[in-house]
């Protein structure tokens, strides 16, 4: 057992949003209160009935039993309910059935992401930054319920043990629940110092343990903001300008006013809202709506014209993201040079359940239902579109039908929208707004195009002696928060950190400014990068008549996770068995958000010429496997999300406006499309890394790769059918 210092970890107290019932924390742990929001605007702490250990902001034990998890994170189906809830499980010695999880409210000093400062989740942080405060946070409930049965049985405390929910005393034969210890225990003051357990000591994670919202989500009882009713609740529908850029020049709203149902038609500053009594007519009314819009500074280029304009700025040294060495002395002196150009389209996100909320004002403040992945900036936002202060907005996290960034966005843009609505209906009307699915890809925010180019140099013994790549593209980080001093790093991440031993390389970068609203897309910048690198390894490692493993590893010998990966892939995959005809394998290696992935896919003809891919073999590392059935399926989820991107997706351009708008022109893979994938997990005692975003980068680079073993040519534009791929 090693021993902590619990320091960091927030006491339990009310949150900044009014009326959110919630564990307040004092000096000797606490009860369970109701702030009640009062005509004057105070709050009233009022106690309820039964009392329930909280020692700090993460955990309830109710005296039914049942332990509860302040999730501070969006589950968004990644499986945040369960890994999180076995964390402190795993401290607290829990029985599984015994817990339940729900989202936390947006508070940011008691919840933030300590991987980027505010309460948000993304880049795959969840678990990762949350290892160390919930297995304290456990540790400490721990500590309360021993002592408590400690004082009650008046027996030495190190003489107690915890298992699967029971306290016991063995010399007495006593036991007791959590329930019945945790009003004795609400009266303790929490420790200032926690053990935690050795992680080989583990008896929850790590075990396959069924998902806390399986339930839910399979009777139809969880709740996503599509889901939310309020009473009175309106519903609203938004008409924003067909090209970006390009704002209201003039309205006629008279047909739309006279169709049946609607309530109002309000400029809001994405465009112009429709308000009815169902979302139908507010569709209906909206298609009504004669606007004129100016387009004098929107975006009219078409996406074949963009690539041109990125192919001219490829042709010079851009900002340099890495360099060691002398690229240029290495490619002078090379035997052999190699060369690609790579084009990546827009993608949209496509999420199953498009953007949606419900904004309600009241004279105390705002309060919003929504799949809030960015609590702390939607609430800022809110605030501030409402004309009101951060602190007067409530935020009801509920589940989200996936992001894969979508809803984290700087500007919150769904979330403004309905609150700007709701600030034009009657005070205390709640609205919901439901983005549609030809709204968000004819209108949201896309991963960014973007031109990779490549020269290799190989010498006499054809070995890598030179690599310069040359990125072009939008910043996502541009203009947000999130932007640092110098190179964009999220354009260049997965090519700046190149993992392999080259003795010169050149990292450069080329941030181009478009008109198109650009996003993190799942897996960010290893979304292209880790297609454009690894693509071109074998392209290179062919030209030196190498083994694409063999290649690999020859330059890994510094990088043994990247090796460990690429070596259980390769066996799991049988990659030195011989196929037969028409059939080729490749592989792919990535790191990302602290994990490595390797891949490996078996592709094959198909009678018609087609390409069909068969198999693909999955190796991960992302330290301690805490619910290693959530990673499974995040490692299968993000195969299927990648397939989906280089097999059929892109958005593209013409004079400005978006060509796609809806899965018949979006398309996107199909259950029967989908590859048998099998995940091998790689033991490990560190500190677990991400995984909803890691399984993606590897999977493009491993079929094209095994496209190129079995045709002699890689594809170089994506989607692969843009590279004349048949799929």
């Amino acid at each position: 057992m090693n021993k902590h210092i619990f320091s960091s970890l927030p006491a339990a107290e009310s949150p900044s949003e009014p009326s959110r019932r919630t564990v307040l924390g004092t000096g000797a742990a606490g009860l369970l209160l109701a702030f009640v929001w009062t005509p004057g605007g105070s709050r009233v702490a009022q106690a309820a009935s039964s009392p329930m250990l909280a020692p700090n902001a993460f955990v309830r034990v109710a005296p039914d039993n049942t332990v509860t998890v302040i999730i501070k994170h969006l589950e968004m189906g990644q499986g945040v309910y369960t890994g999180l809830a076995a964390i402190v499980a795993e401290e607290l010695d829990a029985d599984w059935s015994q817990m339940r999880a729900e989202h936390a409210p947006a508070d940011v000093k008691l919840y933030a992401n300590l991987a980027f400062g505010i309460q948000g989740t993304g880049g795959s942080t969840a678990v990762a930054n949350s290892w160390d405060q919930l297995r304290r946070a456990g540790a400490m409930a721990r500590a309360m319920l021993v002592t408590a049965a400690a004082q009650t049985w008046k027996v030495p405390a190190g003489e107690i043990s915890v298992r699967d929910g029971v306290v016991s005393h063995a010399a007495s034969k006593r036991t007791a629940t959590f329930g019945a210890l945790a009003q004795r225990a609400a009266t303790l003051t929490p420790p200032k110092e926690v053990q935690l357990k050795d992680p080989a000591g583990f008896t929850l994670l790590g075990r396959e343990l069924p998902r806390l919202d399986n339930v839910g989500k399979t009777t139809g009882t969880a709740i996503y903001a599509l889901d939310v009713v309020q009473p009175g609740m309106v519903y609203a529908a938004v008409a924003r300008p067909p090209r970006f850029g390009g704002v209201v020049k003039s309205i006629d709203d008279k047909i739309a006013r006279n169709v049946k149902g609607v309530v109002t038609v309000a400029s809001i500053s994405s465009g112009v809202a429709v308000v009815a009594d169902s979302f139908w007519t507010a569709m209906k009314a909206r298609d009504a709506l004669q606007i004129e819009w100016d387009e004098s500074k929107a975006e009219k280029r078409s996406s074949p014209q963009l690539f041109a304009e990125y192919r001219k700025l490829a042709e010079k040294p851009g900002e340099s993201a890495k360099k060691v060495g002398d690229v240029a002395a290495g490619l002078k002196s090379s035997s052999k040079t190699v060369t690609a150009e790579f084009e990546f389209p827009y993608l949209a996100h496509a999420p199953m359940e498009p953007l949606d909320a419900v904004a309600r004002i009241n004279a105390d403040g705002v309060e919003v239902w929504a799949g809030c992945q960015f609590q702390t900036i939607d609430q800022a936002n809110a605030a501030k579109a409402a004309g009101v202060t951060p602190d007067k907005v409530r935020i009801h996290t509920v589940l989200a039908g996936g992001s894969f960034g979508r809803r984290a966005n700087v500007v919150s843009d769904y979330i403004v929208e309905a609150v700007e609505i709701a600030k034009a209906l009657p005070q205390g009307t709640p609205v919901k707004l439901i983005w549609t699915r030809e709204d968000d890809i004819k209108g949201g925010r896309y991963r960014p195009m973007y031109l990779h180019t490549f020269v290799a140099g190989l010498d006499a013994k054809n070995e890598l002696t030179a690599w310069r790549h040359r990125i072009v593209g939008q910043s996502i980080a541009k203009g947000t928060p999130f932007a640092g001093p110098g190179i964009d790093v999220m354009s260049v991440e997965g090519a700046a950190n190149l993992p392999y031993a080259v003795p010169n390389l050149d990292v450069e970068l080329h941030t181009t400014d478009t008109g198109v609203p650009v996003l993190w897309w799942r897996s960010v910048g290893s979304t292209h990068t880790a297609y454009a690198t690894e693509v071109f390894f074998d392209m290179v490692a062919r030209a030196a008549g190498k083994d694409p493993l063999a290649a690999r590893r020859a330059l890994l010998t510094d990088h043994p996770r990247h090796r460990a990966v690429l070596d259980l892939a390769a066996e799991k995959a049988g990659w030195s068995t011989a196929l037969p005809e028409g059939r080729a394998r490749g592989i792919a290696v990535a790191e990302s958000f602290g994990s490595y992935v390797a891949q490996v896919a078996e592709v094959s003809r198909t009678a018609n010429g087609g390409i069909k891919i068969d198999r693909i073999v999955c190796a991960v590392d992302c330290g301690v496997a805490v619910t290693p059935d959530v990673i499974r399926a995040q490692m299968e989820g993000g195969i299927g999300y990648g397939l989906s991107a280089i097999l059929k997706g892109e958005v593209t351009l013409k004079d400005g406006l978006v060509e796609q708008g809806n899965f018949n022109s979006y398309d996107v893979l199909r259950i029967n499309e989908m590859p048998k994938v099998e995940v091998h997990i790689v033991p490990s005692v560190a500190n677990p890394t991400g995984v909803g975003e890691p399984g993606v980068p590897p999977i493009g680079p491993a079929v094209a790769n095994a496209i190129l073993a079995l045709t002699g040519k890689a594809p170089t534009k994506l989607p692969l059918t843009a590279s004349g791929v048949s799929v």
